[in-house]
């Protein structure tokens, strides 16, 4: 059974030999595992059980609002792992910091920390000659989740895409870095550089946060239930490099150098100027302390129906619609549909202060996703919804001729604050395809401190000078864009002719449920 279902992987790189193409095997090897027990007996560990003791019941959080603050937590996570690192991410770029993140975790494993490495497939090209050399790791193991049936280059990865749309277009969009079964960073951040304040043309706003207590160990479960999945595969199972003790030595070799030239940096130097005292995970301080639940799409989810027991956001709606007072929404891609639009503007028409923070259409980086937006625009504002636009970085573009500005800055983050007391920080994006297609998760947080830090990440990112803010002017019919220089816009401003026809052309395709 497997052979046949792995069929069309075999034809189309028959098909496409001539690129390089690698099918995968029927013969690969999956064993289950499950997460250590968390570690008990060294320095961190019992400053955690402390901690933890002085507030029962409650699990401890940090923000971590700067990618600076968030790759280096991360790293100094794994260079203090004593037992296990479980990584589960959407997106590990082979850039800079990807490449970083990837020399301390086999560093890690040189120590004898086991590493599982959990990423889903859709993203990875460039990645693989990567992770095949780190899965060759007697204590590193790499899986990929609802891959394609075939490693191919892009041309063939398309088609395969055309022929299994329905299945391939659900993707596991879950971020978390447990580290010994006792800390872990959740939220919104991939690994790569644009996550983290290291990207030479844009980069991510986006919030994580550290997490201690209970919610760790049901993070770790989840871990679990995704890395045993039948939708996750070992990297091996595309083939293995043929000679592997010199890949790995050539490997270890190259990312101890690419280590060294980024310790040299001015980003380095600029972390050191940022954290003279070190990272948020490398020192003591004071927690955000609250009740708190990890929740979390369930892995059938991408190959099952719309099964609302399978899936987050019922929860997180529930919550919203309970509000009495104010919701703050920050999301890059907010397609809120039908049903979304009448809870906010139910949530407003009752008195709920209803506030929203997502890209512009020069800040996006998907057009797609801000057509969907912009449908649903108008009518949020007309039943009082608050709406701001993250601004653009101005930027000279190759198409600057046509106007186009391209932003140094896009929101990634996602967030709910919901009076001022309950949060959720996760993965999720407020749209249909966070809903239905993708898997999710995140905290859910009642604490007014957290609720609090976040509601001030959201007033700073609305700030007249870093965002617009969005109104409906009833009299003359048309939406103006209000500016820190009191100059008003009634286009999408910083965008050019180019971005917005690709909008306009993606609004008229009837793609919704995709966005």
């Amino acid at each position: 059974m497997l052979s046949r279902q792995f069929s069309h992987g075999v034809l189309l790189c028959i098909a496409a030999l001539s690129l390089g193409c690698a099918p995968m095997r029927t013969d690969f090897v999956k064993e289950p595992s499950a997460a250590l027990p968390a570690v008990t007996d060294t320095a961190s560990a019992r400053y955690i059980q402390s901690e933890l003791g002085l507030h029962p019941e409650q699990s401890g959080f940090r923000l971590l609002t700067g990618g600076t603050n968030a790759l280096m937590s991360r790293v100094v996570l794994a260079d203090h792992a004593e037992r296990s690192i479980d990584l589960q991410y959407f997106i590990f770029d082979n850039d800079a910091t990807g490449r970083l993140i990837a020399q301390r975790l086999m560093a890690a494993a040189d120590r004898g920390v086991r590493v599982r490495i959990l990423l889903d497939d859709f993203e990875l090209s460039g990645e693989y000659s990567l992770l095949d050399a780190l899965n060759l790791h007697p204590n590193i193991s790499v899986r990929v989740f609802n891959p394609f049936r075939a490693r191919a280059p892009s041309p063939v990865k398309a088609v395969q895409l055309f022929l299994e749309f329905r299945r391939l277009n659900r993707r596991m969009h879950n971020k978390s870095f447990i580290v010994d079964n006792n800390v872990a960073i959740i939220g919104g951040r991939n690994i790569g550089d644009a996550y983290f304040d290291a990207g030479d043309t844009n980069n991510f706003r986006d919030l994580d946060v550290i997490a201690i207590g209970s919610v760790v160990a049901a993070a770790s479960r989840t871990f679990d239930a995704y890395w045993n999945s039948d939708a996750a595969y070992p990297v091996a199972a595309f083939g293995a490099p043929q000679h592997p003790e010199r890949t790995l030595a050539r490997t270890r070799a190259a990312l101890a150098h690419d280590a060294r030239q980024f310790a040299q940096s001015d980003y380095a130097q600029a972390s050191l100027d940022k954290l003279p005292e070190g990272a948020t995970a490398d020192r003591d301080g004071s927690w955000i302390w609250g009740r708190a639940s990890f929740v979390a799409d369930e892995p059938e989810k991408v190959v099952a129906k719309d099964d609302p027991a399978l899936r987050i956001v019922p929860r997180i709606k529930t919550l919203i619609a309970d509000a009495h007072q104010e919701v703050l929404l920050i999301s890059p891609y907010f397609v809120p549909g039908a049903s979304g639009t009448r809870l906010l503007c139910d949530l407003s028409k009752h008195g709920v202060t209803v506030k929203v923070l997502t890209n512009s259409l020069a800040s996006t980086d998907s057009t797609a996703a801000q057509a969907g937006y912009m449908h649903y625009r108008r009518p949020l504002l007309a039943c009082g919804v608050q709406l701001y636009e993250l601004r653009p970085v101005r930027r000279e573009t190759q198409s600057a001729a046509a106007g186009d500005i391209w932003s140094g800055t896009t929101l990634h983050a996602k967030a709910v604050v919901i009076d001022r007391s309950l949060v959720f920080i996760g993965s999720m994006n407020m749209d249909q395809r966070s809903r239905v297609l993708n898997t999710e998760m995140g905290v859910i947080v009642d604490s007014a401190q957290l609720a609090q830090g976040v509601a001030d990440f959201f007033a700073h990112a609305t700030q007249s000078d870093r965002a617009f803010r969005v109104e409906w002017q009833a009299d003359t019919r048309r939406m103006v864009w209000r500016d820190s220089d009191g100059t008003d816009a009634h286009t999408e401003p910083g965008s050019g002719l180019k971005r917005r026809l690709e909008a306009m052309l993606f609004g008229i395709l009837p793609i919704e449920g995709l966005l």
